[in-house]
């Protein structure tokens, strides 16, 4: 997973993009189905719109924000500490 600052050109800044691997999306459905009480037991095999789960990009809008490992996005970009 990469979490990083956007690339977004709007006058409230540029946003967060998160990028997951195809494993890492199959992770988080899984997940999201354990918490709604379904549960795959065996193998099984992922795909979105016919093709197989690749890489996914997840767009935060400026008005959001995202913390990763302790490190918070703010989508309106890089801010400044105090004093600087």
């Amino acid at each position: 997973m990469k979490v990083k600052f956007g690339n977004g050109k709007t006058e409230y800044g540029p946003g967060v993009d998160i990028t997951l691997s195809g494993d890492e999306v199959a992770m988080a459905i899984y997940t999201y189905l354990t918490a709604h009480r379904v549960h795959i037991v065996g193998p099984a095999t992922m795909t979105m719109n016919g093709k197989l789960l690749k890489k996914t990009r997840i767009y935060v809008d400026p008005s959001g924000r995202v913390i990763a490992k302790g490190k918070e996005y703010n989508g309106k970009g890089k801010c400044k500490k105090q004093g600087e």
